[in-house]
């Protein structure tokens, strides 16, 4: 079963097919903190990814992501980005799970919050 999930499925890993082209082409070039394994071409024309888990573009970090997209030559394996100090650290798009973010009102959070600012209008 796991061989055909590799085999039709990319959002499981990698394909077969992407495995048999990182074995033959590939050159790992780093990981991120997550363990997604980053590689590229001997000639360095092409990067890719192979994600620790489920393929979500959004758990590449914005240093990973500027090396993906040749923004910068170098990886930041061997050259970090300089942050700030008022930087978050990355974090994945977490709409549609339940880790995502609900203002106080929300219909998700149960009961309606109670609002001492607002009257409700009632026809009389």
């Amino acid at each position: 079963m796991n061989f055909l999930l590799r085999l039709l499925t990319w959002w499981n890993g990698q394909t077969l097919g992407t495995q048999l082209f990182t074995a033959r082409k590939g050159v790992k070039v780093g990981e991120d903190e997550q363990g997604n394994a980053y590689y590229e071409t001997r000639d360095h024309k092409r990067r890719w990814v192979i994600y620790n888990g489920e393929s979500e573009a959004s758990r590449i970090s914005p240093d990973w992501h500027g090396w993906l997209h040749f923004t910068w030559n170098e990886p930041p394996t061997r050259a970090a980005l300089p942050h700030k100090p008022w930087e978050k650290p990355h974090q994945e798009n977490l709409t549609g799970t339940a880790l995502a973010y609900a203002p106080a009102g929300s219909i998700r959070h149960g009961a309606p919050a109670e609002r001492r600012d607002y009257e409700a209008w009632s026809p009389e």
